[in-house]
């Protein structure tokens, strides 16, 4: 199996392989591959996970123990393209239990990574041709947290 040329990879403190079995429970066509786990050598502690490697929707990651040192930051997100209303829900959800609802489509997860959650009809609305169309869609979306399709397409 060829590897994959690029590849998200998260530095967890030591939650990785419970957030990849988390992650892997929300989206359809995901699974864990493997995990290899660190040696007496360390630095992480004998048959501890070091590493595990999922798929989410087919995407390959990689989740690292790497402890505490790096934390994620807003600066770095995950971008959940829906194509309807109960997508937005669901993924919203599943993704913000245990963590924070944000604004605009963002939320954090239980683990402190960020998820933007947007409707597949948003750019379309906010790049409408006409610019006070554009605006209304821009100014409805800026009041939501989870965004709904339907009060961006009344706007």
């Amino acid at each position: 199996m060829p590897i994959q040329k690029i590849t998200p990879f998260l530095w967890f403190d030591h939650q990785a392989e419970e957030a990849a079995k988390f992650y892997v429970s929300i989206f359809p066509n995901s699974k864990v591959v493997k995990a290899l786990r660190y040696g007496k050598a360390g630095p992480g502690p004998d048959g501890s996970v070091m590493t595990v490697e999922f798929q989410l929707d087919g995407q390959p990651f990689v989740g690292l123990n790497g402890g505490p040192h790096f934390k994620f930051s807003e600066a770095i997100s995950f971008v959940v393209n829906c194509e309807s209303q109960d997508e937005v829900d669901y993924y919203w959800e599943k993704l913000s239990a245990g963590g924070g609802q944000v604004q605009c489509g963002w939320l954090k997860d239980k683990f402190g990574l960020s998820w933007q959650i947007v409707p597949t009809v948003l750019p379309q609305l906010l790049g409408n041709p006409d610019p006070e169309k554009a605006q209304r869609a821009m100014k409805a979306m800026l009041t939501m947290k989870k965004l709904d399709i339907r009060a961006l397409e009344q706007a």
